[in-house]
């Protein structure tokens, strides 16, 4: 019934749910994972995953520039978030801010305005956002349509729908990716645990 609607004013449909969801991005109303199922369920993988890229990206957009402006010069105290992400941006710009966009280690919208106040290249900050909100979506995307396809073939609206296959196998893959920043955090306490251990040797 949903897509039959959305099929009779196709345009309209798409255009509403690109601003809904840029809006929702611009703004930070904690509903932005709602939309992209919401996506998902209405348009199928590959549109959802699509029209939600846009929308996310030109949200994102609107936030990170309003945040910049905001920030001015960067004479402003730092967000708490922007001050734990400086050295690793400093290092490496590129890369930390490519895995920052890939892995889920904070809100969206908290990382988008963290990036504005360090001063992230506006080409840099739109080619992260779009690849590696893109790939988020991917998932995320495809756990909506899911739902939208268990639904449609008589599954009843309950907790046996996220046991689906077509549900699962991106809910896995999301809980994979948020368990990232803490193999990072690991690995990153061994090398300086082990630096540590080698200053004392040298020294002694």
């Amino acid at each position: 019934e949903v897509r039959a609607r959305i099929n009779e004013d196709p345009w309209l449909s798409r255009l509403l749910y690109i601003g809904l969801l840029t809006l929702a991005t611009c703004t930070g109303i904690p509903f932005t994972i709602i939309l992209i199922l919401a996506g998902g369920f209405a348009f199928g993988v590959v549109q959802g995953t699509l029209y939600s890229s846009i929308g996310l990206t030109l949200g994102s957009l609107i936030l990170f520039l309003a945040s910049r402006y905001a920030f001015g010069a960067g004479s402003k105290h730092p967000p708490a978030i922007a001050e734990k992400l400086h050295h690793g941006f400093e290092r490496h710009p590129v890369v930390y801010t490519l895995f920052l966009r890939l892995v889920p280690a904070a809100p969206f919208g908290l990382l988008t305005v963290a990036l504005a106040w360090l001063r992230c290249p506006l080409w840099l900050f739109l080619g992260a956002t779009w690849f590696g909100g893109t790939v988020m979506l991917i998932f995320e995307t495809s756990v909506g349509a899911g739902l939208g396809h268990a639904l449609s073939h008589g599954q009843s609206l309950s907790l046996d729908l996220f046991f689906d296959p077509g549900v699962m196998g991106p809910l896995g893959a999301l809980a994979l990716l948020s368990l990232v920043p803490l193999w990072v955090e690991r690995i990153r306490a061994k090398r300086h645990a082990a630096a540590e251990a080698a200053a004392e040797k040298s020294h002694s």
